[in-house]
């Protein structure tokens, strides 16, 4: 537990028979967006016997900009057999308050220089075509989505963008999972009533009312969409959802996007290194973390025999795909979660054994404003209701980056 306003740290001693002081050394480090920006040590030169705390001073440096965190390490003081002294025995991150605490990547968005010329757009039959200085995006009237979107003529998509409600169900949905079938989840596709276009200074926007169904059900979702297009070549995402009533809980709402294999790349900046959920992240911290969708795969095969739901990284600011020359990165206006996989979902669902699983060709990014929690009731209780996607309004905000050159970080990256 840290005060911030008083620079009090408290410690917790849960060991049964020692003391914590003569057991385990700590250290704190204060990260700024991924980059440590202090640090320091923290002397326990009183007992902390065991089921007791302790109050010591910590004040560090916090700027005045960008996402912060304390990160308290305690390890080993002394060899242990099979462990040698600085043997990392865990940690704690808190979130710090400062003037600004959006990742400054975000807070740049705001200030960002407007672009020189126009935006266009055209109707023609079901699609929308908008397209400003190198950025281009068509938008298929009948479903509200994206079909294409292109920077200096380097097509992005391979496939039109989904709604994407449905996961591969894990071994703890395997009760939910019969709900979610029986609702369609699994086959649902996006089907727009009206579609409109808003011009705007120095932007165009497409506005889409949704619905989500599989056939022959009513529809579980109804969906507001805007998709904006700037000037300055950037394509915002705005997504408002409502599940309907007497529907279950869903396993996510967000954006499917299918993009070329060679763009396996991947940097983003959020819970990490390894995956990460509502309910199930206390082994991971917040940092600038660099990994490649093989790595991601190796992953799931080390983790799963049969394939199901995994990889996800949470609390998201960013993530950049790229293949050196073409990128895209996805910057939340709000945190969100992400998956990238060469594996399809339904590829993941349909199959028994890790070893069957073939790639579906493309690298599969999935941006979701909410995803189900991991823990359910195969063998405990049911998901609790703060883990469900379930309730009130349904959110994403995105804004997708497409450029022509490796927007990767150079440096202060960690790897998965």
């Amino acid at each position: 537990e840290y005060d911030q306003d008083e620079g009090l740290l408290t410690i917790h001693n849960d060991l049964d028979h020692t003391d914590l002081s003569q057991y385990a050394r700590v250290s704190w480090e204060v990260r700024c967006d991924g980059v440590v920006v202090d640090r320091g040590d923290i002397d326990l030169t009183d007992p902390v016997p065991p089921h007791t705390s302790v109050m010591v001073r910590c004040e560090p440096r916090i700027p005045h900009a960008g996402k912060c965190h304390l990160l308290v390490t305690h390890r080993l003081a002394r060899p242990e057999p099979l462990l040698p002294a600085g043997h990392v025995l865990g940690f704690d991150e808190v979130p710090l308050r400062n003037a600004d605490g959006r990742h400054r990547r975000v807070a740049e968005l705001a200030h960002r220089p407007t672009g020189r010329g126009s935006v266009q757009v055209a109707r023609k039959g079901t699609r929308i075509d908008v397209a400003t200085a190198g950025l281009r995006c068509t938008i298929d009237t009948r479903t509200g989505l994206p079909t294409a979107l292109s920077v200096n003529d380097r097509e992005v998509l391979e496939r039109p963008v989904e709604l994407n409600i449905w996961r591969a169900p894990t071994d703890n949905d395997r009760h939910i999972r019969r709900q979610w079938e029986r609702a369609g989840y699994d086959r649902a596709g996006a089907q727009a009533y009206s579609t409109r276009i808003i011009r705007r200074r120095g932007a165009v926007a497409v506005h889409a009312e949704m619905s989500v169904s599989a056939t022959a059900l009513q529809p579980a979702l109804r969906v507001r969409a805007v998709w904006t297009v700037t000037e300055s070549g950037e394509l915002a995402v705005n997504l408002r959802a409502r599940k309907s009533e007497g529907f279950p809980c869903l396993p996510r709402f967000g954006l499917r996007l299918f993009l070329p294999s060679s763009m396996h790349q991947v940097a983003y900046y959020g819970l990490g290194p390894g995956e990460s959920y509502v309910d199930k992240h206390r082994s991971c911290r917040h940092g600038e973390f660099t990994t490649t969708v093989a790595e991601l795969a190796a992953e799931l095969h080390r983790g799963c025999i049969r394939p199901q739901e995994s990889g996800s990284r949470a609390d998201c600011d960013y993530v950049t795909l790229s293949d050196g020359d073409l990128g895209l990165t996805a910057v939340g206006l709000r945190p969100f979660s992400f998956n990238v996989s060469a594996y399809t979902q339904e590829e993941l669902t349909r199959t028994a054994h890790d070893v069957e699983l073939a790639e579906c060709g493309s690298t599969v990014l999935c941006l979701d404003g909410a995803m189900a929690g991991i823990g359910s009731a195969s063998c405990g209780p049911e998901l609790r209701p703060e883990y469900r996607v379930d309730g009130g309004a349904l959110g994403l905000d995105l804004v997708l980056l497409p450029t022509l050159f490796s927007p990767v970080p150079a440096q202060h990256n960690e790897v998965n």
